[in-house]
């Protein structure tokens, strides 16, 4: 895989992260009525962001959009493991699909 784009998933892994952080930060911050740890996922939010647009100004949309469907995958994840969330098995069944769509995506 060549460098560019070997930075441009990295840079996207770390951008859709911090998005599904920043909505896990908020699911938190009204389940336990601390409202100041809705900052702490704006801020998520605004990096994740940041990062996003800087991958656009290097890669096509159409590429770097479908690979922010990591999103997905990284939020049911977490709300599986830090929220204790249950996630039924069909919903684990299109988290693998996505999965599979991101990295076809991912390496074309």
């Amino acid at each position: 895989m060549e460098r560019k784009k070997a930075e441009n998933i990295t840079m996207l892994v770390g951008s859709t992260f911090l998005g599904a952080v920043g909505q896990i930060l908020f699911k938190y911050a009204l389940l336990v009525h601390i409202l100041y740890i809705i900052g702490f996922g704006i801020i998520a939010y605004f990096i994740s962001t940041l990062i996003y647009f800087y991958v656009l100004t290097r890669a096509n949309l159409s590429w770097a959009y479908s690979v922010g469907g990591l999103s997905y995958i990284f939020a049911v994840v977490l709300a599986a493991t830090l929220l204790a969330e249950n996630v039924p098995p069909l919903r684990w069944v299109g988290v693998i699909i996505i999965t599979i769509g991101v990295l076809f995506v991912g390496s074309s």
